[in-house]
């Protein structure tokens, strides 16, 4: 029975989709649910599975290819069917360049990544995926095997000539391309100006360890900054509500509600994934969901849904080590909030010297809409929450 494979409906502001990886050959036995091919989209990456055990009879899309919502791409054939089986003799006979070849188009996307950082030779990586194929697994192994074993003793290198240095170009994914238009957008089309302030992290830390084992025995997660950041991000949004205004056309949009987008870097790129209506979640609750979006930023599965909307960013630089930033805006957005690596310091406190767990804090705005009063206020409103948590529970 021949089946046909097609794009999944695509969402309303998804025009069209690229197919990313083939994760089977032509011919090849598969399973009922297994992955046939990630689609990529500006936002999300689609996953097609096998309606049926049988195989694909042949490939109508290749990758690279755009293509649109419910194309058919693929000819499936339902049931084994005989005669395409590989014997495991004929395996071990096929010749290496051909195992290479096959590897190599069977990487996915994280996969080639990996192996074009380390500058490896996939065909030297061996696979314990399904079908042989390699997973990020066995390349992250290899380069540790790899650093473990003892280098051999060596004569001086002596330096290779300009001719023989190479280069790679790799064609840039569909969200990297959309990332880079939408930054350039938003450093052309807005009036965008950064402020500065620095918090002293101690009165938070304190509270961590204070409450940290009874918080995760009540809520079974931990207590981190990030619940911290949202409810004073969020608290101040509501005395400064141009900061959560938006331009459309000729007009300012202000919203009545509280819909936070948290910069998540994922192996794809940097994505924004929103926590909505943060005003009425608990610490518990910003923590439990932060975490969710995370994992699923890790492992490819965010949908458009948890993509969209958004009328604020928080983007926290310092888990990389960021000391200072100016981020830039995610349109249509009028601020974003940039967090930094907490230094101990030597402040000046009632005319002593302390040293304090300080942090910078970045405000980059458009000035179109927000301007410098509400903007510095702002900050200044997020610094004194954080300063002193107990304003949080007061509403002071």
């Amino acid at each position: 029975m021949s089946i046909e494979i097609k794009v999944p409906v695509l969402p309303e502001s998804v025009a069209d989709a690229t197919i990313a990886t083939w994760h089977v050959q032509a011919g090849e036995q598969v399973s009922r649910d297994q992955i046939l091919v990630d689609i990529e989209t500006d936002k999300v990456v689609l996953e097609v599975v096998a309606p049926e055990d049988g195989q694909i009879a042949e490939f109508l899309a290749e990758e690279g290819e755009t293509v649109l919502g419910e194309a058919v791409i693929a000819k499936f054939v339902a049931g084994a069917v005989a005669g395409q089986e590989v014997t495991k003799a004929e395996a071990e006979a096929a010749t290496p360049a051909a195992e290479a070849e096959e590897t190599s188009d069977a990487l996915s996307p994280s996969v080639r990544r990996l192996i074009a950082e380390h500058n490896l030779n996939a065909s030297a990586v061996k696979g314990t995926g399904v079908g042989g194929r390699i997973t990020k697994e066995d390349v992250e192994a290899f380069v540790k095997n790899a650093k473990a074993a003892p280098a051999p003793s060596a004569p001086a290198v002596v330096a290779a000539p300009l001719a023989e240095r190479s280069e790679k170009r790799v064609p840039m994914s569909r969200l990297r391309k959309t990332i880079a238009n939408r930054l350039l957008e938003a450093k052309n089309s807005t009036a965008m100006l950064t402020t500065f302030n620095e918090v002293n992290m101690k009165p938070i830390m304190s509270i961590r360890k204070q409450y940290q084992e009874v918080f995760e025995k009540r809520h079974g997660i931990r207590l981190g900054f990030m619940s911290f950041y949202v409810k004073a991000v969020t608290e101040a949004l509501k005395r400064f509500p141009e900061v959560n205004a938006s331009i459309d056309g000729d007009e300012i949009v202000y919203h009545n509600y509280f819909d936070i987008s948290i910069a998540v870097s994922t192996p794809r790129g940097l994505v924004t994934p929103v926590l909505r209506d943060t005003d009425k979640m608990s610490l518990a609750d910003i923590e439990r969901n932060v975490r969710e979006l995370a994992l699923k930023g890790r492992d490819g599965k965010l949908t458009v849904a948890d993509m969209t909307g958004g009328n604020f960013t928080i983007t926290n630089g310092g888990v990389f080590g960021s000391l200072m930033s100016t981020p830039i805006l995610n349109l249509p957005q009028s601020a974003i909030l940039g967090m930094h690596a907490i230094k101990d310091r030597p402040m000046a406190v009632n005319g002593q010297v302390e040293i304090l767990p300080m942090m910078y804090l970045a405000l980059s705005y458009d000035h179109r809409i927000v301007d410098g009063r509400e903007s510095v206020g702002y900050l200044v409103a997020i610094k004194d929450f954080l300063e002193d948590p107990t304003r949080l529970l007061l509403d002071l």
